[in-house]
């Protein structure tokens, strides 16, 4: 990926329709968060709409889908004893788990909603994760740093779900210890977020 043609892909809509409300809240709630956004640098409201977005996008949907939170400690030690044969019957798992929680949480099944999805898990649980386009190629980046078993699953995953909606499509990805990047050809307008 050379720095000089490869453009990040832009997440949010250019420009929202914004709306003032006004709510009561206990005054020691108001105090953590003036805490927490001086902490972050950032205004209240900002934090207030990062706080609101994930319960939309995430949080709402977390407890309905299963999800619980494991300390990444636990992830980190699991993943030291996978084998491969683990690696496949925890994708045999996952793969229509993803489809179940695609369809509740979007209302339909299909790459867009399944990549915007796991994009939404990756930012609710603190994993790092960018979406590059050059040309016609979108490099899909994911860092967990859970070490290398995970890579490997977290790169099957990748290759599977593409496979799956766009069976013709070479799937590279390059993968350490604590990254995978997953490049395919999508065309230089495809957009998860546009659907």
């Amino acid at each position: 990926m050379r720095a000089s043609t490869v453009r990040r892909k832009k997440h949010l809509p250019k420009k929202e329709k914004t709306r003032s409300i006004t709510y009561r809240l206990p005054e020691n709630l108001v105090e953590e968060l003036e805490t927490e956004s001086m902490e972050k640098n950032i205004s209240q409201n900002v934090l207030v709409k990062q706080i609101l977005e994930k319960h939309v996008q995430w949080d709402r949907y977390a407890d309905k889908i299963g999800m619980i939170p494991v300390p990444k400690n636990i992830l980190d030690e699991l993943g030291k004893e996978m084998e491969g044969e683990d690696i496949d019957n925890i994708l045999k798992v996952m793969l229509p788990m993803i489809k179940e929680s695609v369809l509740f949480m979007k209302g339909k099944y299909d790459l867009k909603r399944c990549i915007e999805t796991l994009e939404d898990y990756m930012k609710a649980s603190g994993m790092k994760s960018d979406h590059r386009i050059e040309g016609n190629l979108h490099h899909f980046i994911v860092q967990h740093e859970l070490g290398v078993k995970w890579s490997l699953l977290t790169e099957k995953l990748f290759k599977e779900i593409f496979n799956e909606f766009v069976p013709n499509q070479n799937v590279k990805c390059q993968t350490t210890e604590k990254t995978v990047i997953a490049t395919i050809a999508l065309g230089s307008d495809f957009s998860e977020h546009d659907y």
